[in-house]
């Protein structure tokens, strides 16, 4: 499949994905792209995020491939069901955030993860098999999830993986404005969904 061929959901993470960020970027040069915008990108609710991607997915004219980042990747996998049901096809999942070791995150400006301890339904990682092909995308320094710990999660969820070097959180924070090498493996995902 092409870009073309699918519409794209980008599916940002706690605090949204600003303007500079490779998300955003996607969102702006693919035609097929919308990015989900949640009612409260602070206090994430699993529930409403779910059910708020899911109502973007079931909106689309062509078969949705989803492009999550950071807290984005298990909101998607919590989700999974909802958006089998709406028409996702497949997830690009990036540098997932993982939630059961939040307290060795780095600071994101100013605020700590969870925003509130135990609201949310953020308090521990999804670990089942995803009802669509996935593929994962991490690096092996980055904070929010170590290497090892992505690969466990991507045999879980049934999801192949890349290692992404030493590219940090792949935000604009780690120098992932643009980040072509991931639209390359975006392409190659595409291109075995179809």
């Amino acid at each position: 499949m092409k870009t073309s061929e699918v519409d794209i959901l980008i599916v940002p993470g706690w605090q949204d994905s600003g303007p500079d960020h490779w998300q955003s970027r996607w969102e702006r040069n693919l035609k097929t792209a919308r990015r989900v915008i949640q009612q409260d990108w602070e206090n994430p609710d699993v529930e409403s995020w779910g059910d708020r991607m899911a109502k973007f997915a079931s909106g689309a004219t062509q078969p949705v491939v989803v492009v999550a980042h950071s807290v984005g990747v298990p909101a998607v996998v919590f989700a999974a069901d909802k958006l089998k049901r709406n028409g996702v096809i497949g997830a690009f999942l990036v540098a997932p955030a993982d939630v059961d070791h939040a307290d060795f995150w780095p600071d994101t400006g100013g605020k700590r993860w969870p925003p509130e301890k135990g609201t949310g339904g953020f308090e521990s990682m999804p670990e089942r098999r995803l009802p669509f092909p996935s593929h994962v995308v991490v690096a092996n320094n980055d904070l929010y999830c170590s290497y090892a710990r992505a690969e466990h999660l991507a045999n879980k969820w049934g999801a192949t993986i890349s290692d992404a070097g030493e590219s940090g959180h792949i935000n604009v924070a780690s120098g992932h404005g643009p980040w072509p090498e991931g639209l390359l493996q975006f392409g190659q995902f595409l291109k075995k969904l179809g």
